[in-house]
């Protein structure tokens, strides 16, 4: 089993910057890939980047290119996102999720969630 609790959230306006933490307990996690999921109010849960287990590779979505940096440490024990130039429409509760799934755009195939942590971003 694998836990992960998110960190990190809070209110900033627009250009500011914000780094995301997930921190993951169990055994198993260290194999899994980790991702980075959100939810605006009215909206659908929606990637927003994943990472291999080893860390070597990443994706992201388009609207986030060039600002968003998905990372995980050496001891892959936590994931992080670490956002800059955020825009209003960056609002949204951010989950962490991990998971053996390479469907990594969608989120029913990715097997554990955090609790989600709020980003508001005010213009």
């Amino acid at each position: 089993q694998v836990q992960l609790v998110e960190s990190g959230g809070g209110l900033v306006q627009a250009g500011g910057s914000l780094r995301l933490s997930c921190v993951a307990s169990g055994r198993t996690f260290s194999s899994l890939h980790g991702g980075w999921f959100r939810q605006a109010p009215g909206k659908e849960r929606e990637f927003v980047a994943a990472i291999t287990w080893s860390g070597g590779a990443t994706i992201y979505t388009e609207s986030v290119k060039g600002r968003f940096t998905i990372s995980r440490d050496s001891a892959k024990i936590t994931v992080s996102l670490s956002m800059n130039s955020l825009k209003p429409e960056d609002t949204a509760v951010y989950y962490c999720a991990a998971g053996r799934t390479t469907n990594w755009r969608t989120s029913a195939r990715w097997d554990y969630w955090g609790q989600g942590t709020q980003v508001s971003v005010s213009s």
